[in-house]
């Protein structure tokens, strides 16, 4: 018996529902981090809806369709949890203006959107070019407009590529304060909370690096962490980088921290080599921790020293770590390594939060560098 409430989906979405899971299956096959892959799912859902509206193939998207695109998402209102009960901050004809998609979140859907068509390129799925990639001719933008019929396409140089997107905030990473790092360990209920705080804030590690750490990555003697890529972990977490690397931690209030967890709280009839695990009595005993599980035991200790706040997660660790490893001194090649970033440009935005050389300059077009300041007037805050 046929049932006639089933929702039917147009040909052309179902074509795109079809490509959508194959590349999915694609990225996990690939060695991408689950939560990864499901954002690049997530991100898609917007380029279905696109194309339900517009009725159109996906194979049929063209670089002026993908114009429709950016236009779609900038106007598109944002589903974000809590959006409803933000105040509104501009009203037109008397009525609330909804919240749009963000600069950020339009251009990971762009992102998500190009690297769809680059895997259908590839896979022979989708004939010609991507969509979402610009060509530039730069030479001809060069010549002048009656010149140009003539020179155009002789230059030494191929025309550039570039992916479409827009214009984005580059913001600062916020370090969290000493007070606020203070009140935050106070409020820590447990060893292996303290722990996990601990090697994030004086090593630098991302949360996913914390909950994929083995017994046998840590080194008490060398006083080191090593950074293992994993992707054997039953929750999904692993690290961000293929790049495997090695973290001293001369703190003795970090390893004695890990120390003390593995001692007194971890089971000790736990069968699993992962380190931090779902201690107590439940059902979920012995399991590994999951990055939900973090993100929860993070939220409730922020609240409890009453400093939470949406910028405020287990990732600002890692950034104040950062900061405070430049501020103190150290260089930025030896930075980027002790970070894992695969790119130079990843570690220069800790610069911009102080940068040693600007405030010398600074005091120096003060004329400040032969003395000292004195008295409330001299203090440059």
């Amino acid at each position: 018996m046929i049932n006639d409430t089933a929702v039917v989906v147009a040909p052309w979405l179902a074509a795109f529902d079809d490509a959508r899971a194959q590349f999915t299956a694609y990225l996990d096959a690939s060695g991408y981090s689950p939560n990864t892959a499901r954002a690049y799912g997530h991100d898609l859902t917007h380029l279905r809806s696109f194309l339900g509206e517009q009725e159109l193939d996906w194979r049929a998207l063209t670089p002026a369709r993908a114009v429709d695109l950016v236009v779609y998402l900038r106007k598109k209102r944002s589903r974000r949890r809590g959006a409803a009960q933000l105040p509104s901050l501009a009203m037109v004809d008397g009525e609330a203006v909804a919240a749009r998609l963000n600069v950020a979140t339009v251009n990971r859907v762009l992102a998500a959107v190009s690297s769809f068509y680059e895997w259908a390129r590839i896979t022979e799925r989708f004939d010609g070019p991507s969509p979402m990639t610009r060509v530039h001719d730069r030479a001809a933008v060069r010549v002048f407009e009656r010149h140009r019929p003539f020179l155009t396409g002789i230059a030494s140089r191929p025309p550039t590529r570039s992916q479409v997107r827009l214009r984005q905030v580059h913001r600062v990473p916020r370090p969290m304060s000493n007070e606020q790092v203070d009140a935050l360990i106070a409020q820590l209920r447990c060893q292996r909370d303290f722990a996990m705080v601990r090697l994030m804030l004086d090593g630098g590690l991302r949360p996913g690096e914390v909950l994929a750490l083995h017994l046998t990555d840590i080194a008490y003697g060398k006083r080191r962490v090593t950074i293992r890529v994993r992707f054997d972990h039953p929750r999904g977490a692993r690290s961000k980088s293929r790049t495997e690397r090695i973290v001293d931690l001369h703190e003795a209030a970090t390893l004695e921290a890990v120390s003390a967890y593995i001692m007194r709280e971890r089971p000790q009839d736990a069968d699993t080599p992962i380190l931090f695990l779902v201690g107590g009595k439940g059902p979920r005993r012995h399991e590994a921790l999951s990055y939900a599980a973090l993100d929860r035991l993070f939220a409730r200790a922020c609240s409890r020293a009453k400093i939470r706040a949406p910028w405020v997660t287990p990732h600002a660790l890692r950034h104040t770590h950062a900061t405070r490893m430049w501020e103190g001194g150290m260089r930025e090649l030896t930075l980027q390594r002790r970070l894992g970033h695969a790119s130079p440009e990843a570690t220069r935005a800790y610069t911009r939060v102080s940068d040693s050389s600007v405030v010398a300059e600074y005091r120096r077009a003060l004329g400040l560098d032969d003395c000292q300041p004195t008295g409330a007037e001299g203090k440059i805050r």
